[in-house]
Parts: C-alpha cells; sequence; structure tokens
C-alpha cells in the first residue's frame, strides 16, 4: 500500500531508500518517478519478483556512506570500521534515530500499513551539513516530528 501522503512527504528527493517490508513491486515503480531508489527486502516480501532485492546495500550520498538493511540486530559489520557513517534499517517499524562510536542508526518507521500502534511515518535525511539532519514525518498529520 503506498499512499498518497507518502509520495507527497518524499518530493524533492534527490535518494529513496526502503529499508524493505516492500509489499509489492509497484511501490517500487511508483517511487522510482520520485528519485533513484536503492531498496532491501524485508522479511514480508515475497514472491519472484523480491529475488531483484538484496539482503543489503550500500549507497553513497554526498559524503557520506550509507549502509541499508532490514533488521538491524543482523547487522554482521563493524560500520565505524567499514567506513560507513549511517546505517538505514526498518523491521521495527519504529521511527528512530540514535547514535553509537561516530555511527548515525535511523530507522524511519512505516508509511504503508499501519503497524502496531505506532505512527505513520517517513523520515528525511538532510546531507548538507553536519551535524546531519534527520526529520520523521507523520504523513497521516504532515508535519515534522
Amino acid at each position: 500500500m503506498l499512499r498518497d501522503a507518502a509520495l507527497k512527504a518524499l518530493e524533492g528527493s534527490q535518494l529513496i531508500i526502503h529499508a524493505g517490508d516492500v509489499g509489492k513491486p509497484e511501490i517500487l515503480t511508483a517511487l522510482k518517478q520520485l528519485a533513484p531508489v536503492v531498496a532491501v527486502r524485508g522479511n514480508v516480501d515475497h514472491g519472484s519478483w523480491v529475488s531483484q532485492l538484496p539482503a543489503t546495500a550500500t549507497v553513497e550520498a554526498g559524503l557520506a556512506v550509507i549502509y541499508v538493511l532490514h533488521d538491524v540486530h543482523e547487522l554482521d559489520l563493524d560500520p565505524a570500521t567499514a567506513g560507513i557513517q549511517i546505517v538505514v534499517s526498518g523491521h521495527s517499524h519504529k521511527p528512530s534515530r540514535t547514535e553509537r562510536s561516530g555511527v548515525l542508526y535511523i530507522n524511519p518507521g512505516s508509511a504503508g500499513p499501519r503497524r502496531f500502534q505506532l505512527p505513520v511515518t517517513v523520515a528525511r535525511l538532510d546531507l548538507a551539513a553536519t551535524p546531519w539532519n534527520v526529520t520523521f514525518i507523520d504523513i497521516l498529520r504532515q508535519s515534522p516530528q
């Protein structure tokens, strides 16, 4: 399920990162109309189309190296040692921003079906200046949190 409000919140993005639980390939097709997309597969992604999604991805954006995986608990490397500045994960669907050992960890939340009692969010990451700014947008309210 791709909400129009999610598309609106992502307008103007230079890159879209999807940390899994895509649901169906049409969602990636729609996101690619806005900006290039880096996506990994999540535990609810099934079917032949999922073979195109890697378990992890690494992307350079600005001066940052970003590592993407679905479940941060499956992280099998030391991001700081590997030269990674940002880790983006999903799975819990709980929006969060933490920093450990100089690495920024972001979970954008879930912009699809409401999960548990969590807000329906996307995250916007501004890499133009440090410290990097992460804004969570509650797409049901279209307001930053």
